[in-house]
Order: structure tokens, then sequence, then C-alpha cells
């Protein structure tokens, strides 16, 4: 008996709800079309308190659409997002990072995980291509112009172009056999010894650097301009290069100056010479782990025991001596260019004309200040993400822009024209400031209170619990919504209006009826 008199209740409890959804969504579709409708978690449409705009949102944080001057974007968080750019970029996010669409004018480019993408359109040089990669497995691009094609598998074999820091690399049976050149250099190549080999792969190009490996990183051979280099790594290697000059592609003479590179038993013996030809020459040897010694006209240097010694520095060109011992932990410095103390992790202070670092019990606490260009940026961390404060100003205007976050409780920030926004809370936010998809696809899920507001404007809005309750303020009204807008109010200087479950109860006006009676 106990049972069933559980059941039923259980019961009733159920079709009280379903009957108040029920209703609920009915006066919801009656007022769906209003350019404003306050139904708290199940739908919200009210307008953009930042920019001109409006925004809809609907079943909490599981959707929303915005519409903006030069932006449209809807999005079902955290599955799935679309932003169109005033009609010439786009990008689509389906459960971000995972899969991302991009595109900005002709060029176009989709990725998985960063393992599968394509890419292609019509790039700044006007040649259009598309790539194909599973990374790291294959590379492939195809284009009108034949000489932008290449096919990879690797490590079996392959050529790619404009890949991996190089113009061109091609392989077998990596790391077997790989060659690479690297783009530009002046003049034709001296007669290369394996043409006589007979494959093409071989072919020298007139103006490259083209290195050929054979069981990478173990022995190589480089040809160049004014350059021939080999290595049997670690026994010995040596590289050497002429004094050049080539005329670039504004019709301008250049020159490429000469080094000369060798070493052996590496990392034990190394000596260079870079600059050869002009007038600050930089010569290099060291003797690893005993002593490193670098001369040039422009700055010396010189450490026993290195890379952790006592290092001694004479920067003639930037002003300023140098000492540290060990290096880098405890370092000290003096001149016109540049002032450093610092024994870390204690304390470290280091400050020329332009930046300043400065930190204290790393990590606990850092400052970063950079002074160069137009603008002047601060940065204050403690404990790295912990919090983190960046204050940017134009020195012009003196407009600044702000952003503080608190992980994981909040991020604030203001832009330069006064606009700020509070988010609670922001688990990821600190970590990628700068990230729209992040921004998009996953703060809505837990930004438990949200507020904007426009100084320039006038208008602010606050929202908690996804629209539960909702409040904005313009110079104009003043606007709330409370428990999915069953209570709602709005008051302005001429009247005061109540909703009660979405319907309206009588108005009051502000402004006094009475004409006064003339004499």
């Amino acid at each position: 008996m106990g049972n069933y008199g559980a059941i039923c209740s259980a019961s009733r409890l159920f079709y009280l709800v379903a009957a108040s959804f029920i209703f609920m969504t009915g006066l919801l579709v009656a007022h769906a079309t209003d350019p404003e409708t306050h139904a708290g978690l199940l739908f919200d449409s009210h307008p953009l308190t930042l920019e001109s705009g409006w925004r809809r949102e609907a079943v909490g944080p599981f959707y929303y659409r915005q519409q903006t001057e030069l932006e449209k974007l809807w999005a079902v968080p955290p599955l799935f997002s679309q932003s169109v750019t005033d009609g010439d970029s786009e990008e689509y996010d389906v459960l971000y990072p995972l899969l991302t669409y991009n595109r900005a004018g002709a060029e176009y480019r989709w990725q998985l995980f960063q393992l599968l993408s394509f890419s292609g359109g019509q790039s700044q040089d006007e040649v259009p291509r598309d790539r194909f990669t599973i990374f790291p497995l294959y590379f492939q691009q195809r284009s009108p112009d034949s000489n932008q094609n290449y096919t990879a598998l690797f490590p079996i074999y392959g050529h790619l172009k404009n890949r991996i820091f190089r113009s061109e690399i091609d392989f077998a049976l990596w790391p077997l056999y790989v060659k690479t050149i690297r783009r530009p250099s002046a003049s034709p190549l001296p007669n290369d010894p394996f043409l006589s080999l007979g494959n093409s792969w071989l072919s020298s190009r007139r103006g490259d650097m083209t290195t050929y490996n054979y069981a990478y990183p173990f022995f190589h051979l480089r040809y160049g301009e004014g350059l021939f280099g080999w290595q049997l790594w670690p026994l010995l290697g040596h590289e050497q290069k002429k004094l050049t000059t080539k005329t670039n592609n504004w019709g301008d003479l250049e020159t490429s100056f000469g080094h000369d590179k060798k070493f052996y038993l590496w990392p034990i013996y190394s000596q260079s010479q870079r600059g050869i030809g002009s007038t600050n020459q930089e010569t290099d040897l060291l003797v690893f782990p005993l002593y490193r010694q670098f001369r040039s006209p422009a700055r010396d240097s010189t450490s026993y025991f290195p890379p952790v010694g006592l290092t001694i520095t004479e920067d003639r060109a930037r002003k300023y001596r140098e000492i540290g011992f060990p290096w880098p932990i405890i370092v000290f410095t003096r001149g016109e260019g540049k002032t450093v103390n610092r024994v870390w992790p204690f304390f470290g202070q280091a400050k020329n004309i332009a930046l300043e670092s400065d930190y204290y019990l790393w990590p606990l606490y850092k400052f970063n200040a950079i002074g160069s260009g137009p603008l002047n940026r601060e940065r204050t961390r403690i404990l790295l993400f912990l919090y983190s404060r960046t204050e940017e100003t134009n020195k012009e205007t003196k407009a600044t822009k702000t952003r503080t976050d608190l992980w994981p409780l909040f991020t604030h920030r203001t832009d330069y024209n006064g606009n700020s926004r509070l988010q609670i809370l922001a688990p990821l936010e600190p970590f990628v400031p700068a990230s729209k998809s992040i921004e998009r696809n996953w703060s809505p899920l837990w930004s438990l209170w949200r507020s904007e507001n426009n100084p320039r404007t006038g208008e602010a809005s606050q929202s908690v619990l996804w629209n539960l309750y909702r409040r904005e303020v313009s110079p104009e009204t003043k606007k709330g919504s409370l428990l999915f807008g069953l209570i709602q109010y709005e008051s302005s200087a001429e009247k005061q209006s109540w909703r009660l479950f979405y319907l309206p109860l009588k108005n009051s006006s502000k402004v006094s009826d009475h004409v006064p009676e003339h004499r």
C-alpha cells in the first residue's frame, strides 16, 4: 500500500512538471517573435551590450545565435559552432579542437586533431593549391602549376615543398637518404659530383643551398653559392663559404658574408668564423666542457666550464659588461644598454631601453614590460597562470586595454573604448586568452555569471546561471527577469510594467495626468 501511494505521488509530480513545462513553452512560443523575450534557461532574446546587434540563447548554455554588423554566429556548445565574418571569412568548429574548418577569402583549411588536414585556395602569390595531410605519414599538394605539386609517403619515399622549414625535401627510406634545399642563394652552383649517378633527385639547383644526408644525421654533403661542407657526425665536419654577392628581387646588390666552421668529436671541440668579409667578423671556439671563447669587434665573451660556469662578457655594441657565475643562475650586468641583477630563483631584475623583466621567488611573482612601438604593455603574474593582469596603453591616445585572470574563478577584460566584460568561472581562458574558439564553444558551459558594461552608451547587463536571473540597464530603461522569466520588470522615466507568468499586469505611469487650473 505504501509503494502504491509513493507511485501515485511521483505520477502527480511528473504530470505537474510536464503541464508546467507545456504551459511555459506555449507562452514562450507566443512571445518568441518579440525582439526581447526572457524565459531564463529555456529561451532568452536580448540586444547586445558592447556592440550593436542581438543574441538569442536557449536550453541554458547549449544553444545560442548572435548577429552583429560584421559577424553572424551560432553554436551548440560544445558540439558545434559557426562564425561568418563580413561574408569573406568563416570558421566551423566540431567538438573543438577535434575538427575545425577556417576560410579567409579564397584560402581554406580544415584539420582533424592536427593529424588529418586539407588546405588550399589561392594564396597571396596568386597560385591556387590544395593540400592534404595525414600527419606524419602522408603529404600531398596539387596545383595548376605542376611545379608546385608534391607527394610524400613517410618514411618510404617522397618530395615536399615549403614544408618543415625547408624550400624542398626529397627522401627515400628515411633516414637513409634525405636531400634538402634552402632558398634563396645567388648564382650558379659549381658542378655537382653526384650528377653522374643519373638520379634526377640529385640535380643541382641554381642559387640554392643543397644538403645531401645519408643515414641522417650522421653523414652529409652540402653545396651552395660559394659554399661546400661535409660532416661525419659526431667524429668530424667542416663547412666553408666564401664572400658572395647577388641581386635581389628589387634590383639591389646584396652581399652574403662568408663563414668557416669545423668540429671534432662533437661537442668536445668546435671552431667557427662568421661574417667573413664584414666589419664585424666573429670567432667562436669551444673546448667542452672546459672553455669557450667568442671574439668580435662588437662583442667579447669568455666562459670557463660552459655551459654552467664563469662567463664574462663585454658587449661594446650594446654598451654593457656582464659576469655570470654560475651562468645563467647568477648574473650581474651593468651599462647603458642593459642592467641585470639575477640570483635564480630568488630574484631577478633585467632592464634595457625598451624591455623590463622582474621576478621574485620564481614562479611566485613575475613582471614583464615592453615599451617599444606605439604601445606600452605590462603583465604581472603570480604562480604563472594562477593570477595574471595585462595592461596595454596607446602612447598617443593614452587609451588602455586590460585583462585580469584569476584561475579558475574569473576573467575580466576592458577594451580601448572602455567596454568591460566579467566572466565567472574561467578554467581554460587564462591559458589561451586569444582563443575565439574556446570562447565560442566552451566558455558558455561554465559561465555562471556574465557582466558587461558599455560606458559610451550607458548600457550594462548581468546574467546569472544562464539567464535564470538577467538584468539590463540603459539610460532610458531598466529591465529585470527572474525564475525562467516568470517574474519580469521594466522601468522607464514614463512608466513601470510587470509580467507574472509571462502575462502583463496593469502598468503604472510615473507622469501625473493632473493638468493645472488656469486662473
